[in-house]
């Protein structure tokens, strides 16, 4: 029958059951929250170190480049400092051709 609140005891206990287990929920959480956290910490810090390496990476790259399009800069240089010294009539008058070109260009 009905105690005096309008309950029987065997009503009480589920809710009971029910709050122990909200709390155990709000604990599981927190537990789950903190772990998240300390997890996106470790992914940033990750993230970072890969991104570092990658810009290093990248500067080694452009370096090995630069240098590669200076020694090519440097033998053109001296091939056409050769072709100026064996033919100097050709060479006076290739540039003058193309200057005349430029000057057309240039008006245009």
């Amino acid at each position: 029958m009905a105690t005096a609140a309008g309950k029987s005891p065997n009503e009480s206990r589920p809710n009971s059951d029910l709050e122990d287990d909200i709390r155990q929920l709000k604990v599981d959480i927190q537990k789950l929250t903190e772990q998240l956290a300390e997890t996106g910490q470790h992914g940033y810090g990750a993230a970072r170190r890969v991104a570092a390496e990658g810009v290093e990476q990248l500067r080694a790259q452009g370096e090995a480049a630069f240098e590669n399009v200076r020694s090519n800069a440097k033998d053109i240089e001296a091939q056409v400092v050769a072709s100026v010294r064996e033919k100097p009539v050709t060479s006076l008058a290739i540039a003058a051709g193309v200057g005349f070109l430029f000057a057309l260009l240039a008006r245009r």
